[in-house]
């Protein structure tokens, strides 16, 4: 009898303690739901723009049935490991365009220099097949001065594209 006593006294400390660590958890998640990533003012700053990016892919994921977005952040182009990192980037964005994307995906591109980062799409997308993006939601986070050449760019590809301004 004691050691069912004893069994018993140790089973509900434990549940009462796994019940107090779910709701700090659950706390926490709510603090961090509140809590945005400030727009970084270092161009340099990849993790504060990758978080910063990451939370606006996050709002505009809706009519996505794919199992993740596929997301480019575009560096500043500041030093030379940087521009050659965007060259990769854009040989990797060219390649996915010439064998296409499956309907229901998202693509995002966003950076610190808006302007670099439209080139970059512009540059991507201008082999495209017309028609070959149909229900394909791209989306690019620049400022509103790149948003133009960005859909001209795109439209003929039939695919949805969605613009937020940084």
């Amino acid at each position: 009898m004691r050691k069912f006593a004893l069994i018993a006294a140790v089973a509900l400390t434990a549940s009462l303690g796994l019940s107090a660590c779910n709701k700090q958890g659950d706390q926490q998640d709510a603090q961090q739901q509140v809590q945005q990533a400030p727009k970084p003012t270092d161009p340099t700053d990849s993790k504060g723009w990758n978080s910063y990016l990451g939370q606006i892919v996050q709002k505009n994921m809706q009519g996505m049935t794919a199992n993740q977005p596929y997301a480019y952040m575009v560096t500043a182009g500041t030093t030379d490991d940087a521009k050659a990192q965007n060259d990769r980037q854009l040989q990797s964005v060219q390649d996915t365009v010439a064998r296409g994307v499956l309907p229901g995906n998202l693509l995002a591109f966003g950076g610190p220099v808006s302007a670099t980062t439209a080139d970059l799409v512009v540059a991507a997308f201008k082999d495209a097949k017309p028609g070959s993006f149909k229900d394909v939601i791209i989306l690019f986070i620049g400022d509103k001065a790149d948003e133009q050449r960005v859909t001209d760019a795109l439209k003929p590809t039939g695919a949805t594209i969605r613009f937020v301004a940084m």
